[in-house]
């Protein structure tokens, strides 16, 4: 698949867990809608980091001219996913909240951040060249 296709894809899940994502933080616990949506943000945040981990480094060091630093968060969203998914089934709903919170907080404000640095796809297209 071709890069531009990827970043498209990427942004296409990504965005609705901007939104869905900061509903779940700061709406009731535990509700039907709650569930649903948050089933919903978990898958999107899983394909989303599987998406990006496809899409190559083109600023700072690389690893096998590919993976940057960046790509660390990826792998950081699948743990933290596997993890609160893990957490809520056995019940733990204190360490649920916390893998939930740091996935919003690394893998959409941090990770969405570092889209705005000179270089990168985003920058270029809200800054210009």
């Amino acid at each position: 698949m071709a890069y531009m296709h990827l970043v498209y894809l990427h942004l296409f899940t990504v965005v609705p867990c901007i939104f869905i994502g900061a509903f779940l933080l700061f709406s009731t616990k535990g509700t039907p809608i709650h569930k649903s949506l948050g089933k919903i943000y978990m898958a999107l945040m899983v394909f989303t980091a599987i998406l990006a981990l496809f899409m190559p480094a083109f600023v700072g060091p690389t690893l096998f001219s590919h993976f940057g630093l960046l790509h660390l968060l990826s792998v950081v969203v699948l743990f933290s996913v596997a993890s609160a998914l893990a957490a809520i089934r056995r019940g733990d709903i204190s360490s649920h909240r916390k893998h939930m919170i740091g996935l919003y907080i690394g893998g959409i404000l941090i990770a969405g951040s570092f889209t705005l640095m000179p270089g990168r796809t985003i920058h270029t297209w809200i800054f210009g060249g």
